[in-house]
């Protein structure tokens, strides 16, 4: 079988400038842009969002106004719709987002709103797709929606857990949207994955914690805080070359 030459895009998951620049210079595609993510990716701040676009690699600003998961309420929905909109304003390539009815099944009254305020961004449907009752359902509605793509660790824990709802997924899209694949994948498991999954792209913090700060209970995780190495970018993009 002839290799495929065709270079696997790497989207690097940051909270901060400083990570944002590392993501850039390491050799990052496109940057999810976002705050806490030790939550998991909440919304960033405009100020952030602004400094972000002189950036000179796309940026996608997540999309999401608290912790937890994605029954948002009418109020949830308002500050949304002005959060897209001061992504817009700020010159932001793309949008994250994701939204659950009660039952878990994606919301997508709710969810073609939010698409329409975004319209002429980029947008990704974000891990909600994990924590829906039926991953294939949903990806099959994230294409009705027009989401360009979906971001998905197979419904797993980890990404390298959920290969075969990956492949799965991969195979229900059939080139009508990008399954990008996180969570868990570092340059040490990501050659294989590709091969085991054939997801279109891939989503990494590329993350190291920092070394000898201060750790207070009132302000830090509690693991301490990491942010994005360039050098952890370069090692991943080595890995997707090969």
């Amino acid at each position: 079988m002839t290799r495929s030459t065709h270079m696997i895009p790497l989207e690097v998951c940051v909270d901060t400038f400083d990570g944002a620049r590392a993501a850039q210079d390491g050799g990052a595609d496109r940057v999810e842009l976002c705050s806490a993510l030790s939550e998991g990716g909440l919304t960033p701040s405009v100020g952030l969002m602004r400094q972000a676009a002189t950036l000179s690699i796309p940026v996608f600003a997540m999309i999401r106004p608290r912790a937890g998961l994605f029954h948002f309420s009418d109020a949830d929905e308002a500050i949304m719709l002005a959060d897209i909109q001061a992504a817009k304003e700020a010159g932001l390539e793309g949008v994250v987002l994701g939204a659950q009815k009660s039952d878990h099944r994606l919301d997508e009254a709710r969810l073609k709103r939010l698409l329409a305020a975004a319209d002429g961004m980029g947008s990704t449907l974000h891990r909600v797709i994990d924590v829906v009752p039926d991953p294939l359902e949903a990806l099959d509605t994230a294409i009705q929606l027009g989401f360009d793509r979906v971001l998905t660790s197979g419904a797993a824990h980890d990404a390298p857990d959920g290969v075969a709802m990956l492949r799965d997924m991969v195979a229900r899209a059939d080139g009508r949207i990008s399954v990008m694949a996180g969570c868990g994948l570092t340059h040490q498991n990501v050659a294989p994955f590709m091969r085991d999954t054939g997801v279109a792209e891939i989503h990494a913090s590329c993350a190291e914690k920092i070394a000898d700060e201060r750790i207070f209970s009132d302000f830090s995780p509690a693991s301490g805080r990491a942010t994005t190495s360039k050098h952890m970018v370069q090692l991943m993009k080595g890995a997707l070359e090969q």
